[in-house]
């Protein structure tokens, strides 16, 4: 490209919702404040009279234990279990953290119950598990599964998480859901799809960079792959570089996507790539990377709380690129809490006991087509903005568009019964 057309491209003003701002004294504040924490358990019948207590304890709730008893599936009658979610980690792989054990992933998981609650009415119970081993940690969520309509396994650190998750979706009779990499995928897959839909281009023909082979990255590919991708365009890249076919010491979920290229090193596959895929860390890509790229190129840098390049500098050295982020302060946020409730409570209306891809590819047609519909005054006025129509900085919903919560879980019940 010429000097031209490398100018700044600088995202509309009036796409950007304000960053909230605070101190670190102010999260502490705000999870200390009243009842400690961010959750409380509420009785959802009256506990009034004695009659009541009789009703809800002894001898009335044998009643409802006999039923169960001969019929599990009563549970979901008579029980809370149909509406409640185990959110379980080990506190591998905390929210960008790192490994910093069971307890301290508390408030995450925590956080993660009052999403489920606001967006999508789903009750949470987060189970942190000190887990000596792998094996411990299965053992430990098969044991109190009974008590959960679904499971949602968070911040476990690859390649773990990728054997935790098979072993418990092959032992349990309930959905399990690893929303790094499940939840993570379904949100890369419908903005990556809308962003080259914007750029006139298509998955089946796009060349596509991913930086970072672990759970998001994984799963996001397969995904993209089921979803009509061309895996002989597509290049990964881990810490060794880019995984190739020459390479024979590489773990399954690597092995998978070596590649037959001469491509060794991150600036040698971003050469002509229509699309990135950053789920790795901060400043990793480089303007020089960015120029390399295809014509209209797609860049979705996703570290977090700093992606693998910063949007003043793609926009600096491209100005026909699509970018995206994992912040709020950006145009094109690609967050999770798009996915995840919308798709557990469809999960959860369906009875399903897995969560399938037909499911997950279901979320991901519902979430990118309703981007492309014009957006309701409500959700402008909550983002403080005057106008958004799909395009280049718009190419997800809004958290707070109440038309999710519509689309999303029907299109997953209609798929789990399919």
């Amino acid at each position: 490209m010429d000097a031209e057309n490398k100018k700044s491209r600088k995202p509309a003003a009036k796409s950007r919702p304000e960053r909230p701002h605070f101190t670190d004294q102010e999260a502490l504040e705000f999870h200390s404040r009243g009842r400690p924490g961010k959750l409380e358990i509420m009785a959802t019948k009256p506990m009034a009279t004695q009659r009541d207590l009789s009703l809800a304890y002894s001898p009335g709730v044998a009643v409802p234990v006999l039923a169960i008893a001969e019929d599990p599936s009563k549970a979901f009658d008579y029980t809370a279990k149909g509406n409640l979610v185990g959110v379980s980690t080990n506190g591998t792989a905390i929210l960008g953290l790192g490994n910093r054990g069971a307890l301290a992933a508390k408030p995450v998981m925590e956080g993660k119950a009052v999403l489920f609650k606001r967006f999508a009415n789903i009750d949470v119970f987060d189970i942190e598990v000190n887990a000596p081993s792998v094996q411990a940690f299965i053992d430990t969520v098969v044991n109190i599964a009974p008590t959960f309509g679904g499971i949602n396994l968070e911040d476990i650190a690859a390649p773990h998480c990728f054997e935790i998750e098979k072993a418990l979706s092959e032992r349990l009779d309930i959905p399990v859901f690893h929303d790094d990499q499940h939840g993570t995928a379904v949100i890369i897959c419908a903005g990556l799809i809308n962003a080259l839909h914007v750029q006139g281009k298509k998955l089946s023909e796009a060349r596509i960079v991913c930086l970072g082979a672990g759970a998001a990255g994984n799963a996001s590919l397969r995904l993209l792959l089921a979803m009509g991708a061309d895996k002989s365009k597509l290049l990964v890249v881990d810490k060794v570089g880019v995984l190739h076919s020459g390479m024979t010491d590489l773990p399954p979920h690597h092995a998978f996507f070596a590649a037959d290229t001469a491509a060794r090193t991150l600036a040698d596959a971003m050469q002509g790539a229509d699309a990135f895929i950053g789920v790795s860390a901060a400043n990793l890509v480089t303007p020089d990377m960015i120029k390399s790229m295809a014509d209209k190129p797609v860049v979705f840098a996703l570290a977090n709380p700093d992606p693998e390049i910063s949007p003043a500098a793609a926009h600096a050295a491209r100005d026909d690129l699509i970018m995206a982020t994992g912040r709020s302060d950006y145009p094109n946020q690609v967050n999770n809490v798009l996915g995840f409730p919308f798709i557990f409570r469809g999960t959860l209306d369906a009875r399903a006991k897995r969560i399938t891809q037909k499911m997950l590819i279901a979320a991901v047609h519902a979430l990118a087509e309703l981007a492309r519909e014009p957006v309701p005054a409500d959700v402008l006025a909550i983002y403080n903005l005057t106008e958004l129509a799909f395009g280049r900085d718009y190419i997800l919903p809004k958290p707070f568009d109440a038309r999710l919560i519509e689309r999303i879980p029907p299109a997953v019940v209609k798929a789990a019964k399919e």
